[in-house]
């Protein structure tokens, strides 16, 4: 049984367990969350809670996990993460620390999660490379292959520094919860906390836990392949700059020095050895649209994530933000349809005087196309962005957080705690 609270002691922590038919592990797992509170509640004057986000259990675990002292919430939705937010909706402490119902989380390593907090963090991730993974508790896969590929790619894409990206055993404040407008339903849940955290600015740390083979006695509810890629596209859906951004760069080089290298082989062929070939031409103006339309893409990414509350616009982008609007991109559209169809009104005249023959370098006819479409596709994407932003003409003035900033609260409290 949790630690008693008292009729009127409010509750400190709650413990979420998700749960999914776990009749065999539960009383292991209860029993490990209890006596963290026990030690909380002794220690640390913090009174808490056990809630079981339970997933549509069919095995009784329910009755069980009432049986041992937990709070039940039945939660409809299918999905890791969908279990967790339907508990973490009906906890009742300002910290939440969450761990699996399969036992195979050592809960006292979460007081020093929920210590961290009280400094300071707002999210406390466990780390069972430093903290030890017991023989047979961790498929070899999972250690060697798929864990520290994705914990790489989330450092390398967000400039995270943690050591065990999916590990189940972290700890954050209520308030930093609301704050990263979580909406993921299956195992990608995992990463996208970590991920809008590092977004939002919140503090992160990192401490120990260890991990045990689990008590479930049947196969786990993970499944590798499929949940890897999960966690794969939720990091390049949060990451327009390597989605999007990158890409589009080195398009656009590519393009612009294919053309530049044709435009001296045109004017000068003896520089480059003679004509550089209309194909390469006719590929530098797909590459340039490529580029462009991915650019705009990176660009409404970002300002769907600042309006959805979890990316904060950085110096660079509010400052670009005042000088880009739909006007200013309906002027620069305008202008590159005008010399494209100026450029390609040239290359009919240029034809006619020439009885319509044949004409030895696309390279005109292929820069007109390229900057009519480029045009228009900057013009259209405006819209985009003004609708993303709103419906405003200003992308970035109206592009702000739906959730409170933790630079608005008072330091020292937690002000969106329930």
């Amino acid at each position: 049984m949790p630690p008693s609270t008292g009729l009127n002691r409010p509750i400190d922590v709650s413990v979420v367990l998700p749960c999914l038919d776990e009749v065999r592990a539960l009383p292991v797992a209860l029993a490990s969350a209890t006596a963290a509170l026990a030690v909380l509640d002794t220690v640390h004057g913090l009174a808490g809670e056990i809630v079981v986000a339970d997933n549509g259990s069919v095995d009784g675990s329910q009755e069980v996990a009432r049986r041992l002292g937990a709070r039940v919430v039945a939660v409809p939705e299918k999905g890791y993460g969908a279990a967790l937010m339907g508990g973490f909706a009906e906890a009742r402490g300002r910290y939440l620390v969450m761990g699996d119902a399969d036992g195979s989380y050592e809960f006292g390593d979460a007081v020093a999660m929920v210590v961290a907090l009280q400094g300071g963090a707002d999210l406390c991730m466990g780390s069972r490379f430093r903290g030890g993974i017991a023989p047979g508790a961790m498929p070899w896969k999972n250690r060697y292959l798929g864990n520290p590929i994705l914990t790489g790619l989330l450092n390398l894409l967000f400039g995270a520094k943690v050591g065990d990206a999916h590990c189940g055993l972290r700890a954050l404040t209520k308030g930093c919860l609301k704050r990263l407008n979580l909406r993921g339903s299956g195992m990608e849940f995992a990463s996208e906390m970590i991920i809008k955290a590092i977004l939002k600015g919140e503090q992160i740390a990192e401490v120990p836990a260890s991990l045990h083979r689990d008590q479930r006695g049947r196969p786990p509810h993970l499944r590798p392949w499929r949940d890897g890629w999960r966690h794969l596209r939720f990091l390049l859906m949060l990451s327009p700059a390597w989605l999007f951004a990158l890409p589009a760069a080195l398009l656009a080089f590519v393009g612009l020095s294919i053309l530049a290298v044709a435009t001296i082989a045109t004017v000068a062929p003896s520089v480059v050895g003679g004509f550089f070939g209309n194909y390469w031409v006719i590929l530098a103006g797909a590459l340039l649209g490529v580029a462009h339309n991915a650019a705009l893409l990176a660009a409404a990414v970002h300002l769907y994530g600042v309006r959805e509350g979890y990316r904060l616009p950085g110096r660079r982008h509010t400052r670009w933000a005042r000088f880009v609007s739909l006007e200013t991109m309906l002027g620069i559209g305008a202008a590159g349809i005008l010399s494209g169809a100026g450029l390609l009104l040239s290359v009919l005249g240029y034809w006619s005087l020439h009885r319509f023959g044949p004409i030895g370098s696309v390279l005109p006819a292929v820069i007109g196309t390229s900057l009519v479409a480029i045009g228009t596709q900057n013009a259209l994407g405006g819209f985009l962005l003004a609708v993303i932003g709103g419906n405003e003409a200003a992308f970035l003035r109206v592009g702000r957080a739906r959730i409170p900033d933790r630079e608005t609260m008072q330091p020292g409290t937690d002000s969106m705690a329930a």
